[in-house]
């Protein structure tokens, strides 16, 4: 696979993982934008989640919902500044850990633990399937939450199987970002100058659209994204997509939802194509 995107301008939304997907990206040859979103940050006030970190030492959950690899670390993190690294990571093994997608399971594996059941489809819809086909009744059910995204219908979905859940939410978006760069971004691809746009997380797409309004270029966000291709991680970004009125045209097979299966169907997809085939077109 080396270089197969040799030619290629490839701009990249990621924050999360940013610098570990340019490289995957230039290690294949491409000329890499990057337009960071927003800045993750330890949530604004720790004592909640600090108070569910005790709770969960003091009496494990029988189940553990885990949304986000980040969500795990941010929680791990303050556990291990707080001196209770080892109780908490203790606590996680006692439970019956499920798992929204491959993120979560890589945090799970990073502090020693496996993930006991992964959910049929890496939406909060497929986590709350995937729990259906589980007895909670009676179950205490502790839940890690991420920003910006109303996860009611979850909570109460496993709420409404009789168990008592106890949710958290270990860290924010910053979306004090530079909104220049998102609207230099816009203009890269209206002008053609690039290849593909690849995406890797609902977050993204609802900040491009936020941005545009806020800098009334609506319009010129939605001709930019149709003249050019887009690239989808998952379900979870082409169904944040669908809602806005477009559909990737790269999505990775085999329903690997991770970002090599993402750059391989770019290389598949994209195959020679250029910035400058873009602009004589």
């Amino acid at each position: 696979m080396a270089e197969r995107l040799q030619g290629t301008r490839i701009l990249i939304l990621e924050t999360r993982e940013e610098a570990q997907f340019a490289r995957l990206l230039t290690d294949q040859g491409a000329d890499v934008l990057q337009c960071p979103m927003f800045q993750i940050c330890d949530a604004p006030d720790p004592a909640p989640v600090s108070a569910w970190i005790d709770r969960l030492i003091a009496a494990p959950f029988d189940d553990l919902v885990l949304l986000t690899g980040e969500g795990l670390r941010r929680l791990t993190k303050l556990a291990c500044a707080t001196g209770r690294e080892h109780a908490f990571v203790a606590a996680v093994g006692r439970t019956r850990t499920f798992i929204r997608g491959p993120k979560p399971g890589r945090a799970l594996r990073e502090i020693g633990l496996e993930p006991q059941v992964t959910a049929e489809a890496p939406t909060s819809g497929g986590v709350a399937a995937t729990l259906r086909r589980h007895d909670l009744a009676g179950h205490r059910v502790g839940v890690q939450l991420y920003p910006e995204r109303d996860h009611t219908e979850l909570l109460d979905a496993i709420a409404g199987q009789g168990a008592t859940v106890d949710a958290v939410l270990p860290y924010a978006y910053d979306a004090r970002a530079a909104e220049h760069t998102v609207v230099t971004a816009i203009e890269e691809m209206a002008q053609g100058r690039v290849d593909a746009l690849a995406l890797t997380s609902s977050g993204q797409v609802r900040r491009l659209f936020d941005v545009a309004r806020a800098h009334r270029c609506d319009d010129r966000l939605r001709e930019a994204l149709r003249i050019t291709p887009i690239a989808s991680v998952g379900p979870v970004v082409t169904e944040e997509l669908a809602a806005h009125g477009f559909a990737p045209t790269i999505t990775p097979a085999n329903e690997a939802f991770f970002m090599k299966p993402l750059i391989s169907a770019m290389i598949v997809t994209l195959g020679g194509r250029t910035t400058r085939d873009a602009a004589a077109r």
